[in-house]
């Protein structure tokens, strides 16, 4: 396992490593952790005199955290337990992301809260007059090959939240209580570690990172295209610089080491 110790000094060891390089992103320049226009971080500098995040020249992600865990939020009580407890999993609250658009919170209160705009009868799809620029056309809705429409995940009359098979509201920071509604199987995967990105401690107790699902996937648009696939593909970036004086890494391929002379490893 990595404890504590171990991991500031591989992450002290990647930050000397990439520090050497120019940053590509000016202290203001916003990046992305997961997908472009999703969960956005603008590098600035720490108390430690390194930088926040270093961001990707040909993509615009995140290449390395100075702090992982900065601006984190305790994800709150799962409904299945796992290798997880309160105090240990972390993430970055995705309702303060909404906010910063200012509409979240407008929308809900001017126009959805039942008088500009009525509440819906029912959950019947419909064409819209707004939200072009989430779904050019909501009755081609890209999400369940058009077997589901927006009020199967967002709440009827609280379009601060989403919603649950039982009528509950759900925090946008938990995506996962609706995305899991139809996807078990990826869910599980999740919960268990198999699925998404998680960085931080491996040991019980250790404080973790969890990414959501709503930071890797669209969910209005989850078919991709062409694609028609529900990850949108990143360029992946050059193959680390090999150390000054070094011609290759073929000593890498020696996974087992170099073979005894009496015939062990």
């Amino acid at each position: 396992m990595m404890t504590d110790r171990l991991y500031r000094l591989v992450l002290a060891a990647s930050l000397a490593t990439a520090v050497s390089a120019p940053l590509s992103a000016a202290p203001d320049q916003a990046c992305f952790e997961s997908r472009e226009g999703a969960a956005e971080v603008t590098p600035k500098w720490l108390d430690s005199g390194e930088m926040s995040v270093r961001c990707s020249p040909d993509t615009g992600g995140v290449l390395w955290w100075g702090d992982p865990f900065e601006g984190t939020i305790p994800m709150g009580d799962m409904a299945v337990e796992a290798d997880y407890s309160h105090e240990e999993a972390v993430i970055k609250s995705r309702e303060p992301y909404l906010d910063r658009n200012k509409m979240l919170t407008i929308c809900a209160t001017a126009c959805h809260e039942g008088n500009y705009v009525p509440y819906p009868t029912d959950k019947s799809p419909r064409p819209l007059k707004m939200h072009q620029d989430v779904v050019p056309d909501p009755m081609k809705l890209q999400h369940g090959r058009g077997g589901i429409w927006c009020l199967d995940c967002h709440h009827p009359t609280q379009r601060d939240k989403l919603y649950d098979n039982f009528g509950g509201a759900v925090s946008f920071n938990q995506p996962q209580k609706v995305c899991g509604k139809c996807h078990g199987r990826e869910y599980r995967d999740w919960r268990d570690g198999i699925h998404g990105k998680r960085i931080g401690m491996w040991d019980k107790g250790g404080k973790k990172r969890w990414w959501l699902c709503t930071e890797c996937h669209d969910p209005h648009d989850v078919q991709q295209g062409e694609r028609n696939s529900g990850f949108a593909q990143l360029a992946p970036e050059p193959p680390p610089r090999l150390p000054k004086g070094m011609e290759n890494a073929d000593h890498e391929r020696m996974h087992h080491g170099p073979k005894r002379s009496d015939g062990g490893h």
